[in-house]
């Protein structure tokens, strides 16, 4: 890309229209073209530097490929690019005149679940890609239910690899049913279908001449018209105020204490009354401030320090709430679980739960369920294995301070990490 065009793009980030920032995820099976697909939007999107281009042309011809592989722009780690698959997630800002996103590429391969967990968290749509002629995999109807349990609001499938079946009606009609049919129980708020082929780039960004069957929109259309309105992890803002205390300071002998943190939800201004919690003691902001200076008012997602008009005994991983609309403190929790280490569930297990800036040991009381990923059933197991899917009752020494998932993604998600090994086992939801 010229300097022209890059200046361009620019220009057309900053004058992208205030629907807000899409993030969204690719997800699906091993070799459903994942990587491709993404390739395929930043490319026809003109979101492709000149160098970054030939980069990828370059090591296009150390594979063999015969033409420029797309899916080089994400696979970014060395071991991706020799293995030929995603490992990392990997982000990608790229914007339209009518919208500015935010891309992240998540691994199809099943030891590397954790990595769509995280970034599926935070995410406000969902492409989930199948390949037309394998159809709907295990790993595809994982990725969903993922994505349902963690309050992505919009799905959208892409059954790629259309052109490899003739662009065949029959074949995106019978992927199209397959998916509906499962994921009828999860109850999706909104589930819409797209016949692509991310290596030719029909009906990516632009539409293609090869299904005249297929009315709708190409699939970057589509993303460019999502609302950010009505979903779980959307208008953060809007919700009641949470603000978990991440480090306390006292700059000089005489100085105020300051209290720095991320704004999980809600909004904070001079003034505003709060709740200490866990002391229930109540007082109110004298100032709030981010790097640049005071600030008038902060939103969630903000980066600030407070000063408190009181001076009060307040710690890492204490937070302050709207005093009208508390979250419940908790010393036992049902949840949604997704087991993500090598080794089972240990009834006897000693873990430490890790929830916004508060960390608490916890043991799990009783395994309540596992859903089966073919067929959405609940059962009681005999284990929990690696990318297991479980319902659990937790018992925690501390009590911490949560919404209900459904209500507050920041507030009502943890993880689990084993006290022995440090590693982390497990990604919760609060029911």
């Amino acid at each position: 890309m010229s300097l022209l065009g890059e200046i361009e793009r620019a220009d057309a980030f900053e004058q992208a229209a205030d629907d807000g920032v899409l993030r969204f995820i690719t997800a699906g099976s091993v070799d459903d073209g994942k990587s491709t697909l993404i390739g395929r939007l930043l490319h026809d999107s003109r979101a492709v530097l000149d160098d970054q281009l030939a980069a990828v042309e370059r090591a296009s011809r150390r594979r063999g490929a015969g033409a420029i592989d797309l899916s080089l722009l994400t696979d970014g780690l060395e071991a991706e690019r020799e293995q030929g698959i995603t490992i990392d997630v990997a982000y990608r800002y790229f914007s339209t005149p009518r919208r500015k996103f935010i891309i992240a590429d998540t691994p199809g391969h099943e030891q590397y679940t954790r990595n769509m967990v995280t970034a599926a968290s935070t995410a406000d749509a969902a492409v989930i890609l199948v390949d037309a002629g394998k159809g709907v995999l295990p790993q595809t109807k994982r990725h969903l239910t993922l994505a349902s349990l963690l309050g992505v609001r919009h799905i959208l499938v892409a059954v790629n690899k259309m052109d490899a079946v003739g662009w065949d009606r029959a074949v995106f009609e019978r992927v199209c049913e397959a998916m509906r049919r499962f994921a009828a129980p999860l109850a999706l708020a909104e589930l819409r279908f797209f016949p692509v082929s991310a290596l030719r780039g029909d009906y990516v960004v632009e539409r293609g001449e090869h299904a005249p069957w297929y009315a709708g929109p190409p699939l970057l259309e589509a993303l460019e018209g999502l609302s950010l309105k009505d979903g779980a992890g959307d208008d953060a803002a809007a919700r009641p105020l949470r603000f978990p205390v991440q480090l306390v300071s006292r700059p000089g002998t005489a100085g105020a204490r300051r209290y720095a943190g991320t704004l999980a939800s809600g909004t904070l201004a001079p003034g505003t009354e709060v709740e200490v919690l866990p002391s229930g003691s109540r007082t109110v902001v004298r100032e709030v401030s981010m790097f640049e200076g005071p600030r008038r008012l902060a939103t969630a997602g903000d980066a600030v320090t407070v000063t408190l008009s009181d001076e009060l005994d307040v710690s890492r991983g204490d937070m302050l709430v709207d005093t009208r609309r508390s979250p419940r403190a908790s010393r036992s929790l049902r949840a949604e679980i997704c087991w993500l280490a090598q080794s089972p569930l240990d009834p006897a297990g000693r873990y430490l739960l890790k929830h916004t800036t508060r960390t608490v040991r916890a043991r799990v009381v009783t395994v309540n369920h596992r859903l089966d990923i073919h067929t959405l059933e609940r059962a009681v197991p005999d284990t929990i294995g690696m990318n297991d899917i479980a319902g659990v009752s937790l018992s925690l020494a501390q009590p911490i301070f949560c919404d209900p998932y459904r209500e507050n993604r920041a507030t009502g998600s943890f993880i689990l990490i084993d006290e022995i090994t440090h590693q982390t086992v497990a990604a919760g939801l609060v029911e």
